[in-house]
C-alpha cells in the first residue's frame, strides 16, 4: 500500500470512532405513585425504546418493563434473560426511569411491590458480557449508584450527583428528547452519542429550573471514559431517511461496517502492519461508498 493511502487511513483514525456493536437496550419504568407520574414514566420509556429499536436495526434487541411488569422478580428474571443474549461483541444500555430512594447506606429503585436495591442491581449488571456498557439511572437519589455501578467498561449516568438529591427528577424527560430529535446531535453526523445526550439533557434540566425560577434540585453526573463514542441513537437527517426503506437499509449496513472497522482495530496487535492497513483500507472503502449512497439518497449538498 502506498504512503498516501496510509496517510489517509491514519488521518481517518484520528477521528472518534463510534462504537457500533450490535446494540441491546433494557428499559424499566418504575413505580409512579401518582397517575401523572405513572403516565409520564411510561411515555418516556416508550420514546427511549423507539429510539433504541431504530438504532438496533433488528427485532428483539429492546426490552421494556412498565407497570406490573416491572415488579422486582419480573425485573430480575427479564434482566437475566437479557444478559444471556448479550455477547462480548455487543453493546448494552440499561435505562431506569422513576423514583429512587437512599437511606444513607442503600439505594432502592421503587417498583410495584418490593423495591430492588442498588446492590442487587449491581450484581445483575455485572453479568453483562458486553465490552461496551451504558447505564442511565434517571431516578431521584440515583447519584448514590454512580460509584457502586462504575466499571472500566461501563459508562454510568445518574440524574443526581448524590443520594441526597431526592426530589422527583426531570432528567429522563430530556434524555428521551435527546435520543428522539436532532437537538443533541451537535456535529450533525446523524448519530447521538452518550456524551451528546448527557450534555443535552443536562443543559435542558438546568434551563427548565431557570425557566421556573426555581432552585435546581438535581445535578446530573457521568462516570465514563468512552462516552464520546458510545452510540445511543441514530437521527434521520431528512424526511427521506425516515421514510425510504432503501436509506434505512443503507444505514443498517453502515452500522455493520462501522462494527467491522472496530473489529479490525481490536485485532491490530495480531496483524502485521501490511495486513492491518490492507484490512483497514478495505473496510474504509466500503464505508465511504455506503456514505456516498446515503448522501445521494438524502440529497446531500
Amino acid at each position: 500500500m502506498g504512503a498516501a493511502v496510509r496517510f489517509l487511513i491514519g488521518s481517518l483514525l484520528l477521528l472518534p470512532a463510534i462504537a457500533s456493536a450490535a446494540p441491546f437496550t433494557f428499559i424499566v419504568a418504575g413505580l409512579g405513585g401518582e397517575p401523572d407520574y405513572e403516565q409520564r414514566f411510561r411515555e418516556q420509556a416508550a420514546a427511549i425504546a423507539e429510539a433504541a429499536e431504530k438504532a438496533a436495526g433488528a427485532p428483539g434487541h429492546v426490552v421494556v418493563l412498565t407497570g406490573e411488569q416491572a415488579r422486582r422478580e419480573s425485573l430480575r428474571k427479564e434482566l437475566a434473560t437479557f444478559t444471556g443474549k448479550v455477547t462480548a461483541n455487543d453493546s448494552a444500555t440499561i435505562v431506569l426511569i422513576g423514583h429512587g430512594s437512599y437511606d444513607g447506606e442503600e439505594y432502592r429503585f421503587n417498583l410495584p411491590g418490593t423495591d430492588i436495591t442498588g446492590s442487587e442491581l449491581a450484581q445483575l449488571f455485572d453479568k453483562l458480557a458486553a465490552k461496551q456498557q451504558l447505564i442511565v439511572n434517571a431516578t431521584s437519589a440515583s447519584g448514590a449508584t454512580s460509584d457502586l455501578w462504575k466499571r472500566p467498561e461501563r459508562i454510568v449516568i445518574t440524574a443526581t450527583k448524590s443520594g441526597g438529591e431526592r426530589t422527583a427528577t426531570r432528567f429522563a424527560q430530556f434524555w428521551a428528547q435527546a435520543v428522539t430529535s436532532d437537538g443533541a446531535d451537535v456535529n450533525k453526523d446523524e448519530v447521538v452519542t452518550a456524551a451528546e445526550a448527557f450534555d443535552f439533557a443536562n443543559r435542558q434540566v438546568a434551563a427548565s429550573f431557570k425557566s421556573d425560577v426555581a432552585l435546581a434540585t438535581e445535578h446530573a453526573r457521568m462516570a465514563a471514559d468512552e462516552s464520546a463514542t458510545f452510540l445511543v441513537a441514530r437521527i434521520s437527517g431528512s424526511a427521506v431517511s425516515g421514510s425510504d426503506p432503501e436509506v434505512a437499509a443503507l444505514l443498517t449496513q453502515r452500522g455493520q461496517v462501522e462494527h467491522d472497522l472496530a473489529g479490525v482495530k481490536e485485532r491490530k496487535s495480531a496483524l502485521s502492519q501490511d495486513e492491518y492497513y490492507d484490512e483497514l483500507e478495505g473496510v474504509l472503502v466500503k464505508l465511504a461508498l455506503l456514505q456516498k449512497q446515503i448522501d445521494a439518497k438524502q440529497g446531500a449538498r
